[in-house]
Protein backbone atom coordinates (compact mmCIF):
# COMPACT_ATOMS: atom_id res chain seq x y z
CA UNK A 1 0.00 0.00 0.00
CA UNK A 2 1.17 3.40 -1.38
CA UNK A 3 1.62 5.77 2.02
CA UNK A 4 3.19 9.08 0.47
CA UNK A 5 2.76 9.62 -3.21
CA UNK A 6 4.34 12.64 -4.80
CA UNK A 7 3.76 12.97 -8.87
CA UNK A 8 5.18 15.67 -11.11
CA UNK A 9 5.97 17.76 -7.75
CA UNK A 10 7.15 21.33 -8.67
CA UNK A 11 8.06 24.05 -5.89
CA UNK A 12 9.85 27.72 -6.60
CA UNK A 13 11.46 29.84 -4.14
CA UNK A 14 10.13 33.62 -5.18
CA UNK A 15 11.29 33.60 -9.13
CA UNK A 16 13.51 30.69 -8.47
CA UNK A 17 12.15 27.20 -9.57
CA UNK A 18 13.18 24.24 -7.10
CA UNK A 19 11.38 21.70 -7.95
CA UNK A 20 10.84 20.84 -11.22
CA UNK A 21 9.37 17.40 -11.56
CA UNK A 22 9.53 15.03 -8.64
CA UNK A 23 7.94 11.44 -8.66
CA UNK A 24 8.23 9.76 -5.22
CA UNK A 25 6.41 6.78 -3.81
CA UNK A 26 7.35 5.53 0.36
CA UNK A 27 4.79 2.73 0.85
CA UNK A 28 3.66 1.03 4.32
CA UNK A 29 6.85 -0.58 6.36
CA UNK A 30 9.33 0.91 3.82
CA UNK A 31 12.64 2.58 3.91
CA UNK A 32 13.33 5.16 0.72
CA UNK A 33 16.08 6.61 0.29
CA UNK A 34 16.00 10.49 -1.56
CA UNK A 35 19.88 11.00 -3.05
CA UNK A 36 21.61 13.43 -4.87
CA UNK A 37 24.35 15.76 -5.00
CA UNK A 38 23.65 19.17 -2.47
CA UNK A 39 21.49 21.31 -4.15
CA UNK A 40 19.48 19.07 -6.11
CA UNK A 41 16.21 19.76 -4.25
CA UNK A 42 16.04 16.74 -1.68
CA UNK A 43 15.23 19.09 1.28
CA UNK A 44 13.05 21.21 -0.88
CA UNK A 45 11.14 17.85 -1.80
CA UNK A 46 11.17 17.35 2.30
CA UNK A 47 9.78 21.46 2.93
CA UNK A 48 7.07 20.87 0.60
CA UNK A 49 5.90 17.32 2.14
CA UNK A 50 5.51 19.30 5.02
CA UNK A 51 3.79 22.19 3.85
CA UNK A 52 6.81 24.33 5.10
CA UNK A 53 6.60 26.19 1.28
CA UNK A 54 4.07 26.13 -1.31
CA UNK A 55 4.43 23.44 -4.39
CA UNK A 56 2.13 22.16 -7.19
CA UNK A 57 1.60 18.62 -8.64
CA UNK A 58 0.31 15.49 -6.69
CA UNK A 59 1.03 15.45 -3.07
CA UNK A 60 -0.76 12.98 -0.81
CA UNK A 61 -0.44 11.06 2.46
CA UNK A 62 -2.93 7.94 2.53
CA UNK A 63 -5.08 9.25 -0.34
CA UNK A 64 -5.41 12.42 1.00
CA UNK A 65 -4.09 15.96 -0.38
CA UNK A 66 -1.79 17.36 1.61
CA UNK A 67 -1.73 20.86 -0.55
CA UNK A 68 -4.75 22.32 1.87
CA UNK A 69 -3.61 21.48 4.84
CA UNK A 70 -0.67 24.18 6.91
CA UNK A 71 2.65 22.28 8.60
CA UNK A 72 0.53 21.62 12.19
CA UNK A 73 -1.87 19.39 10.11
CA UNK A 74 0.48 17.04 8.30
CA UNK A 75 2.47 16.62 11.28
CA UNK A 76 -1.40 15.69 13.17
CA UNK A 77 -1.70 13.00 10.04
CA UNK A 78 0.95 11.26 10.64
CA UNK A 79 4.55 12.71 9.20
CA UNK A 80 7.04 13.30 11.97
CA UNK A 81 9.83 15.26 10.92
CA UNK A 82 13.83 15.24 12.33
CA UNK A 83 15.08 18.49 10.27
CA UNK A 84 18.64 19.12 9.00
CA UNK A 85 20.61 20.62 11.95
CA UNK A 86 18.95 18.73 14.64
CA UNK A 87 17.50 21.77 16.12
CA UNK A 88 16.44 20.66 19.70
CA UNK A 89 14.50 23.12 22.38
CA UNK A 90 18.16 24.04 24.06
CA UNK A 91 16.82 25.21 26.85
CA UNK A 92 13.68 22.29 28.09
CA UNK A 93 15.70 18.95 29.47
CA UNK A 94 15.65 16.15 27.85
CA UNK A 95 12.22 14.85 29.05
CA UNK A 96 10.86 18.20 28.54
CA UNK A 97 12.19 18.30 24.36
CA UNK A 98 10.06 14.30 24.16
CA UNK A 99 7.24 15.15 26.36
CA UNK A 100 6.50 18.61 24.67
CA UNK A 101 5.83 16.62 20.92
CA UNK A 102 3.91 13.16 22.44
CA UNK A 103 1.03 11.63 21.20
CA UNK A 104 -0.52 8.79 22.20
CA UNK A 105 0.19 5.58 20.58
CA UNK A 106 3.02 3.29 20.98
CA UNK A 107 5.95 5.13 21.02
CA UNK A 108 6.49 6.54 24.71
CA UNK A 109 9.28 8.04 26.81
CA UNK A 110 10.52 4.25 27.93
CA UNK A 111 10.62 3.02 24.15
CA UNK A 112 12.30 5.57 23.25
CA UNK A 113 15.07 5.46 25.87
CA UNK A 114 15.59 1.98 25.16
CA UNK A 115 16.34 2.98 21.50
CA UNK A 116 19.02 5.34 22.96
CA UNK A 117 19.47 4.13 25.72
CA UNK A 118 21.99 7.51 25.95
CA UNK A 119 19.03 9.72 26.17
CA UNK A 120 17.36 7.47 28.89
CA UNK A 121 20.84 8.97 31.08
CA UNK A 122 20.17 12.51 30.59
CA UNK A 123 16.53 12.92 30.93
CA UNK A 124 17.06 15.99 33.23
CA UNK A 125 19.90 17.86 31.21
CA UNK A 126 19.54 20.82 29.12
CA UNK A 127 19.16 19.77 25.30
CA UNK A 128 21.72 22.32 24.68
CA UNK A 129 23.96 20.54 27.32
CA UNK A 130 24.33 17.53 24.70
CA UNK A 131 26.78 16.59 22.66
CA UNK A 132 25.86 17.06 18.44
CA UNK A 133 25.48 13.31 18.45
CA UNK A 134 22.91 13.28 21.53
CA UNK A 135 20.95 16.27 20.59
CA UNK A 136 20.32 14.14 16.88
CA UNK A 137 19.24 11.15 18.67
CA UNK A 138 16.84 13.60 21.08
CA UNK A 139 15.30 15.09 17.66
CA UNK A 140 14.85 11.42 16.36
CA UNK A 141 13.49 10.49 19.39
CA UNK A 142 11.06 13.50 19.50
CA UNK A 143 10.05 12.74 16.38
CA UNK A 144 9.00 9.43 17.34
CA UNK A 145 7.04 10.68 20.61
CA UNK A 146 4.19 11.91 17.82
CA UNK A 147 3.80 8.27 16.54
CA UNK A 148 4.01 8.96 13.09
CA UNK A 149 2.96 6.91 10.10
CA UNK A 150 5.68 8.28 8.30
CA UNK A 151 9.45 9.04 9.65
CA UNK A 152 11.35 11.66 7.40
CA UNK A 153 15.11 11.74 8.38
CA UNK A 154 17.01 14.69 6.50
CA UNK A 155 20.74 14.39 7.10
CA UNK A 156 20.50 12.48 10.59
CA UNK A 157 23.93 11.52 10.72
CA UNK A 158 26.13 14.70 9.46
CA UNK A 159 28.85 15.86 10.71
CA UNK A 160 28.62 12.94 13.73
CA UNK A 161 31.33 11.28 15.16
CA UNK A 162 31.56 7.46 13.39
CA UNK A 163 30.86 5.78 16.47
CA UNK A 164 27.84 8.49 16.87
CA UNK A 165 27.05 7.79 13.24
CA UNK A 166 27.02 4.17 13.83
CA UNK A 167 24.57 4.41 16.77
CA UNK A 168 22.21 6.36 14.69
CA UNK A 169 22.20 3.86 11.62
CA UNK A 170 21.59 0.72 14.32
CA UNK A 171 18.29 2.09 15.67
CA UNK A 172 17.48 3.18 12.01
CA UNK A 173 17.94 -0.62 11.17
CA UNK A 174 16.07 -1.39 14.45
CA UNK A 175 12.80 1.21 13.65
CA UNK A 176 13.00 -0.47 10.02
CA UNK A 177 13.21 -4.27 11.60
CA UNK A 178 11.24 -4.10 15.05
CA UNK A 179 8.58 -1.28 14.78
CA UNK A 180 7.76 -1.37 10.49
CA UNK A 181 7.83 2.21 10.24
CA UNK A 182 7.90 3.78 7.32
CA UNK A 183 10.57 6.28 6.40
CA UNK A 184 11.74 8.65 3.83
CA UNK A 185 15.89 9.01 4.65
CA UNK A 186 18.45 11.29 3.10
CA UNK A 187 21.48 11.15 3.49
CA UNK A 188 25.17 10.64 1.59
CA UNK A 189 26.42 7.47 2.53
CA UNK A 190 25.93 4.81 0.43
CA UNK A 191 26.66 1.98 2.12
CA UNK A 192 24.75 2.60 5.31
CA UNK A 193 22.18 3.64 2.71
CA UNK A 194 22.05 0.23 1.31
CA UNK A 195 21.83 -1.51 4.63
CA UNK A 196 18.96 -0.17 5.29
CA UNK A 197 16.57 0.77 1.83
CA UNK A 198 14.30 -0.55 -0.09
CA UNK A 199 14.60 1.93 -2.88
CA UNK A 200 16.16 4.91 -4.19
CA UNK A 201 15.22 7.86 -5.34
CA UNK A 202 17.52 10.25 -6.96
CA UNK A 203 16.75 14.00 -7.94
CA UNK A 204 18.93 15.80 -10.17
CA UNK A 205 18.44 19.55 -10.51
CA UNK A 206 14.27 19.73 -8.93
CA UNK A 207 13.38 16.24 -11.21
CA UNK A 208 13.37 12.67 -10.12
CA UNK A 209 16.22 10.87 -12.67
CA UNK A 210 16.57 7.57 -11.25
CA UNK A 211 13.58 5.55 -9.30
CA UNK A 212 14.85 1.81 -8.30
CA UNK A 213 15.68 -1.22 -5.71
CA UNK A 214 18.94 -0.49 -3.68
CA UNK A 215 19.98 -3.21 -5.16
CA UNK A 216 20.01 -2.06 -8.74
CA UNK A 217 22.01 1.46 -7.78
CA UNK A 218 25.05 0.50 -9.42
CA UNK A 219 28.44 2.15 -9.10
CA UNK A 220 28.17 3.88 -12.33
CA UNK A 221 24.73 5.27 -11.16
CA UNK A 222 26.18 6.73 -7.75
CA UNK A 223 28.72 8.09 -9.52
CA UNK A 224 26.65 10.00 -12.09
CA UNK A 225 23.92 11.24 -9.75
CA UNK A 226 25.51 10.93 -6.24
CA UNK A 227 29.03 11.85 -6.63
CA UNK A 228 30.47 9.21 -4.64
Amino acid sequence: MTLLKLEGLTARYGASQALIGVDLEVGAGEVVALMGRNGMGKTTTVKAICRMIPSEGRLSLDGQDLHPLPSHRVARLGIGLVPEGRRCFADLTVRENLIAAARPGDWTQARVTALFPRLGERLTQRAASLSGGEQQMLAIGRALMTNPRLLILDEATEGLAPIVRQEIWAAIAALKREAGLSILLIDKSLRELAGVSDRAVILERGRTVWTGAMADLTPELGERYVGV
